[in-house]
C-alpha cells in the first residue's frame, strides 16, 4: 500500500534522547500497536508516539511488523545512528563470543597502530598505549577505563589521528573538567608535527577548530551551538572523566552528552572510575558509547551476581591499563580509628538520637541538626562544624588552654562553643602525622570534605606554612606552586571535589591524610592518584592514612566504599582496586593523649611554635 505521504516518520525529539514516531492517519491503529511493543513507548496523540532511544534501538526489529515498510521516512541522523549501532553490534558480538572470529573480521593489532596514524603524528607510544589504541580502533566506538597517568589523552588523540586519516573525522569535541584543559592543549602540541588548532569554548565555537574543548558545566547552555558544530563536518566526540555523566538521561550532564552523541561519527569515553556506585553507572556510560546495546549488555552481564563472569563478558568492550602495568611501586592505604572525647561523643550520640539525660533538655535542637547525612559526616569530625559561623570559611577557634565543662551546662550551649572545651581527635591526629612527616622532610597532602575544616587546619598547622586550595580559592595556581617549590611549605590542604582530578603532585609529595571521606568511591580513587601515578620514583614510599571516628557514620562510609570498590575492581578485573576496598587498620599515633596532653599541644600551637 502506498500513500501520498510517508506511512511512518521516525525522528529524534529535541533532546535526541527519544525517538518520535508519526504515522499517517490511515495507520493510526498500526502506530498504537507498534508503540505498545516498545518497553517505554508512550503516545503523544492519536498519530504520534515517543520511545526512549535506548529502548527503540533494543527493539528495532519491531519495525519489521510495520505494514508499509517501503513508505517509512527516517531522519538522516537517526538513520545513521541506527546503521552504526547495527554495525557495532555485529562487530561487538564477534568480540564477545568468538575471539578467533573477531581477529578474522579485521581486529587491529598493536603492531599495526603506527601505520594507521596520519603522517603528522610524531609522539612516542608505550606498549600498553598501542594495545589500547588497537582495541579502540577495532571497536569503532570505544571506552578507555585506564588508570590516571596511563596517557588516556594521548591514546584518544591517536584514535582521532587514525579517524582523520580514514576520513571518519575532521575534528573532535572534547568534554572535560576544567582541570584537564592544560593536558589536552599540551598533548595536541606534543603529538602532531603541525599542532592541532585547539579552542577552549568561551563564546561561539570556532568553525575552523580541530579540537574544541568544553567543560561539563557549560554543556547544557551551549547545546545548540555545539550540535551545529558537530553537524558541520564528520566529527568525533570524546568524554574525558566520563564518570561525570554517570546519571545518564537522569542528569543534566548525561542528557546533554546523550543528545550530542548521535551527531558524531565516533564516540569515545575516558575514565579511570567507570562504575563508582555500581552497575547503573556503567550502564549510563556504555549506553552513550553504544546506544541500545550498552545497557542490555551490562544488565545481562551482572544479572547473575557473578562478578568474575561479568568481567569476562564486559572486558572485550573496553580497554584498561592498570596500576600494575604502569610499573608503580605498590602502596597500601591504612585506616586509623580515633575515639571521640566525652563531649564530642555525647553530642554526636544526641544527633543520631541516642540521648543522654543532659541531651534530653535540648532534644528539639539536635533533631533539627542531625537529619542530613552531610551533617553527620561533619559531626564525626567535629560537631562544632554544625554551628554556623560568620561565613562559610570561618575556622573553628580553639581555646588555649581549653575550658572544663560542668555537669550542669546545657549540652546544646556546649555545642555552640565546643572548640573552647575539646579538640577534634581527627585534627589532633592530623597534626601528629604532619609533624612526624615534616620532621622527616616529607610533605603531606591533607584531604577534607568541608571548607571550614580546611580553614581550621590552616590555623592549627600555621607552623608548616600550609598551602590551601578549595572552590573559593582565587590563587589556586600560586598555592600549588608554593607546595611544589617552597621547602618551608610542608602541607597542602584541599578537598577532593576541587583537586581530586587533573593535578600531579607525585614528584614532591608521598603522604596523604583523609580527615574524612564521603560515599563517592570514584572521587576517592581519583584523589589517591594525585600522589601515586606514572613517573613516580620507583624507590618512593607512598603512605596514605584514612581517619575515622569509631562508632560514627565514618564506619558506614568505610563499609559502603569497600563494597563499591570491590564491585569496581572485580568488574574491571583489577586487583589493585579490590585491595583498596579493604583498608588495613593501624593504631592512632595520637590516641594516647589525655586532656593535659591536649592542653599542652594547644598551648604550644598558640605560641606559634616552629615545630610540634
Amino acid at each position: 500500500m502506498t500513500t501520498a505521504e510517508p506511512s511512518l516518520r521516525l525522528a529524534f525529539d529535541v533532546t535526541r534522547t527519544r525517538v518520535v514516531l508519526r504515522a499517517a492517519s490511515a495507520f493510526q491503529a498500526d502506530l498504537a500497536r507498534l508503540a505498545a511493543r516498545f518497553a517505554a513507548g508512550s503516545p503523544r496523540g492519536p498519530l504520534s508516539a515517543e520511545v526512549d532511544l535506548d529502548d527503540f534501538l533494543v527493539g528495532i526489529n519491531e519495525l519489521g511488523e510495520w505494514p508499509a515498510p517501503e513508505d517509512v521516512e527516517w531522519e538522516e541522523t537517526l538513520l545513521d545512528l541506527v546503521n552504526g549501532v547495527l554495525d557495532d553490534a555485529e562487530s561487538a558480538e564477534l568480540q564477545l563470543t568468538d575471539s578467533e572470529g573477531a581477529a578474522a573480521a579485521g581486529q587491529v593489532s598493536p603492531d599495526e597502530v603506527a601505520s594507521l596514524l596520519d603522517a603528522g603524528w610524531i609522539a612516542d607510544l608505550t606498549s600498553f598505549q598501542r594495545r589500547d589504541i588497537a582495541r579502540l580502533l577495532s571497536l569503532g566506538h570505544g571506552a578507555n577505563f585506564s588508570v590516571p597517568g596511563a596517557g588516556k589523552t594521548r591514546v584518544a588523540l591517536a584514535v582521532y589521528s587514525a579517524a582523520r586519516k580514514r576520513g571518519e573525522a575532521r575534528k573532535a569535541l572534547v568534554v572535560s573538567p576544567k582541570s584537564a584543559y592544560e593536558s589536552w592543549q599540551h598533548e595536541s602540541t606534543e603529538c602532531f608535527e603541525e599542532p592541532l588548532r585547539v579552542q577552549v569554548l568561551d563564546g561561539a565555537p570556532d568553525p575552523g577548530a580541530e579540537i574544541l574543548i568544553v567543560n561539563y558545566e557549560r554543556l547544557d547552555r551551549s547545546l545548540t551551538a555545539l550540535a551545529d558544530w558537530l553537524r558541520s563536518s564528520p566529527s568525533m566526540l570524546i568524554l574525558d572523566e566520563a564518570h561525570r555523566m554517570k546519571l545518564g538521561a537522569r542528569g543534566t550532564y548525561g542528557s546533554a552528552c546523550l543528545a550530542l552523541g548521535p551527531l558524531s561519527r565516533r564516540r569515545l569515553i575516558l575514565t579511570g572510575t567507570p562504575a563508582p556506585n555500581g552497575a547503573r553507572d556503567l550502564e549510563s556510560l556504555l549506553s552513550f558509547v553504544w546506544p541500545g546495546r550498552g545497557r542490555r549488555v551490562v544488565n545481562d552481564a551482572v544479572a547473575g551476581g557473578d562478578l568474575a563472569y561479568a568481567s569476562a563478558v564486559l572486558k572485550p568492550l573496553f580497554t584498561r591499563t592498570t596500576k600494575h602495568e604502569l610499573g608503580l611501586p605498590p602502596f597500601e592505604p591504612r585506616i586509623r580509628y580515633v575515639e571521640m572525647p566525652p563531649l564530642h561523643r555525647e553530642i554526636y550520640d544526641a544527633l543520631v538520637g541516642r540521648y543522654s539525660a543532659r541531651a534530653e533538655g535540648s532534644r528539639g535542637d539536635f533533631d533539627s541538626l542531625g537529619k542530613a547525612l552531610l551533617r553527620l559526616l561533619m559531626a564525626a569530625t567535629s560537631p562544632a562544624l554544625l554551628v554556623e559561623g560568620s561565613s562559610r570559611y570561618e575556622p573553628l577557634a580553639y581555646q588555649v588552654p581549653p575550658l572544663e565543662a560542668l555537669p550542669t551546662d546545657s549540652l546544646f550551649s556546649l555545642l555552640q562553643n565546643l572548640p573552647s572545651y575539646e579538640l577534634s581527635p581527627k585534627y589532633q591526629e592530623t597534626l601528629s602525622i604532619v609533624a612526624e612527616n615534616a620532621a622527616a622532610g616529607r610533605k603531606t597532602l591533607v584531604w577534607t570534605t568541608f571548607v571550614r575544616s580546611l580553614t581550621t587546619l590552616e590555623g592549627l598547622l600555621t607552623s608548616y606554612q600550609p598551602a590551601v586550595v578549595h572552590g573559593g580559592s582565587k590563587d589556586r595556581e600560586e598555592q600549588l606552586r608554593r607546595f611544589r617549590e617552597d621547602p618551608d611549605c610542608m602541607v597542602l590542604l584541599s578537598n577532593p571535589a576541587t583537586l581530586g582530578e587533573g593535578i600531579s603532585l607525585h614528584h614532591v609529595c608521598h603522604d596523604a591524610v583523609y580527615v574524612d571521606r564521603d560515599f563517592m568511591a570514584g572521587r576517592f580513587l581519583q584523589s589517591l592518584d594525585r600522589i601515586h601515578r606514572l613517573g613516580l620514583d620507583p624507590d618512593a614510599e607512598t603512605r596514605v592514612t584514612v581517619l575515622a571516628a569509631s562508632g560514627t557514620v565514618d564506619e558506614v562510609v568505610a563499609l559502603r566504599l569497600e563494597e563499591k570498590l570491590e564491585f569496581m575492581g572485580r568488574i574491571l578485573d583489577d586487583p589493585s582496586v579490590q585491595q583498596l576496598a579493604d583498608l588495613v587498620e593501624e593504631p592512632s599515633v595520637a590516641g594516647g593523649m589525655d586532656m593535659a596532653d591536649i592542653r599542652a599541644l594547644l598551648g604550644y600551637l598558640g605560641r606559634g611554635a616552629a615545630h610540634v
